[in-house]
């Protein structure tokens, strides 16, 4: 996977890209990161990257000229032309789902905004996909982008060292992961299902499989509405109901 990353601030992205897991992937040379300061592209002797909204307003708009050099720059090396995601609270929300269908590309482009926002032309006629990471304002796209450039280079295979951790992850089956547990079997009183000990394979993915459903259904039902779920899952949760019910 290559990221070709526009900022004005490259140097926010020193730490994220030097530590854990994202720095060993680019030691493996399975990713590859361009950080591009597209201030460069400015074509005034002063570098100017914004200017004041027409109709007035408040605050500074990024002008379309150094984006649009920027990502032509980008364009003129490759032969096939890569999404370009325009980091913004405006848009679609950032699900894993989202994630496994950009981490099928082989290059991505990701603009990361400054000030009060970008001029219309470059949502219309630059940008492929516009991503937002939650419901809130940022004072800019770097930390959404290295959000999204972590939650992709983890499906890329062999960034993580076991290749079944992306699988089991939340939301990856569209449901929550089931409780994990490891050594002691006893700390202060508090103890290891039985289950997960007894070596009945069979079982423990049961048990998993019920958790993960019990877990959901506690905290986030609405993913429920769209989860693959097997008949047993549906008797499963149908039960959870019942009992709930009767509880009440």
């Amino acid at each position: 996977m290559r990221f070709d990353v526009l900022t004005l601030f490259p140097e926010m992205f020193t730490g994220f890209l030097q530590s854990s897991i994202i720095k060993r992937a680019h030691e493996k040379g399975l990713i590859a990161t361009n950080l591009i300061n597209f201030r460069e592209y400015a074509t005034d002797k002063h570098r100017t990257v914004d200017d004041t909204p027409y109709g007035g307003g408040g605050g500074m708009v990024l002008k379309p000229e150094p984006l649009f050099a920027a990502v032509d720059g980008i364009l003129a090396q490759v032969d096939e032309r890569p999404p370009v995601i325009l980091m913004s609270p405006q848009g679609v929300p950032f699900t894993q789902a989202k994630a496994e269908e950009l981490a099928r590309h082989s290059h991505l482009v990701l603009l990361c905004g400054h000030y009060e926002g970008y001029d219309e032309r470059i949502r219309q006629h630059l940008v492929t996909d516009e991503i937002s990471i939650g419901d809130y304002v940022l004072t800019g796209g770097e930390l959404p982008a290295m959000v999204l450039m972590d939650s992709v280079s983890r499906l890329i295979s062999g960034v993580l060292g076991n290749e079944s951790s992306a699988v089991d992850d939340s939301f990856s089956s569209g449901l929550l992961e089931y409780p994990q547990y490891t050594r002691p079997p006893e700390f202060r009183g508090m103890k290891v299902p039985d289950v997960l000990l007894s070596g009945h394979h069979a079982r423990i993915e049961q048990w998993r499989r019920e958790q993960s459903l019990l877990r959901t259904w506690q905290r986030r039902p609405d993913l429920l509405r769209t989860a693959a779920l097997t008949e047993e899952d549906r008797a499963f949760l149908r039960e959870l109901e019942r009992k709930y019910s009767h509880e009440q």
